[in-house]
């Protein structure tokens, strides 16, 4: 938890650049401020959008029997909980689907009947649903909170905390999606599908995933998917 402090806004100053003090900026600067807001404004394209949590209920129906009437998918754990998710990830996922980055015979269908839309309004309504915890197996938690909050150095595995958090809830802006209290099967599939390079949904993200995943051995793996499954 952080704690929230009102900043201090009395000292500060608006500053204007001149014209002539902009033409001195360094082109290596400009690139470099240049790519920095069009990965804000990728990130958060789908914030301007936001869709229907109501409309999404009413077109959740279909969705219900593989991920549960709230986003909770309770009967088949290799199926992915929707529940409290980001919603542009959400939307990112469905259009990943759409144009193939991500193939699932059973997705691709269903995602090529939605509009732009109805990916936002579904995205919308899961996002305000609670989720149901999970745990852990104790007897993988200690390996898997040392690869998640710490990496594997020698191998060059970077640690999860970086992109998920320490709770695992993500970074909506940056594009990083929530994990904790997603089903531990599922998660370890979605892992072993970015190191075959099946999955290619992390291509807006410089392909981020598979290059950690393609890195895992397979016991890490199944560590690191229990850990996160209990995370809170």
């Amino acid at each position: 938890m952080y704690n929230r402090r009102a900043f201090p806004t009395k000292n500060l100053k608006i500053v204007q650049l001149s014209t002539d003090r902009v033409r001195r900026l360094t082109s290596s600067t400009l690139l470099f401020l240049t790519a920095g807001a069009m990965t804000l404004l990728g990130a958060g394209r789908l914030y301007a959008q936001q869709g229907s949590a109501e409309a999404g209920q009413a077109k959740s129906a279909v969705c219900a029997a593989c991920h549960g009437a709230d986003g909770n998918s309770a009967a088949n754990a290799e199926w992915p909980s929707l529940a409290a998710q980001h919603a542009a990830y959400t939307v990112r996922q469905l259009e990943a689907y759409k144009d193939g980055q991500r193939p699932d015979p059973g997705m691709q269908g269903f995602a090529q009947s939605l509009t732009d839309e109805d990916m936002r309004d579904l995205a919308a309504f899961y996002a305000t649903q609670p989720i149901t915890v999970k745990g852990t197996d104790p007897e993988l938690v200690e390996r898997g909170q040392r690869i998640y909050r710490g990496g594997i150095a020698e191998r060059g595995v970077a640690a999860c905390i970086a992109c998920h958090g320490p709770s695992g809830k993500g970074n909506p802006l940056a594009g990083y999606p929530r994990v904790s209290h997603q089903h531990s099967p599922y998660l370890a599939t979605t892992l072993r599908a970015y190191r075959s390079g099946s999955r290619r949904s992390d291509a807006p993200l410089n392909q981020m995933m598979r290059n950690v995943a393609e890195l895992l051995l397979d016991d890490e793996i199944e560590a690191l998917a229990s850990y996160m499954q209990g995370l809170n």
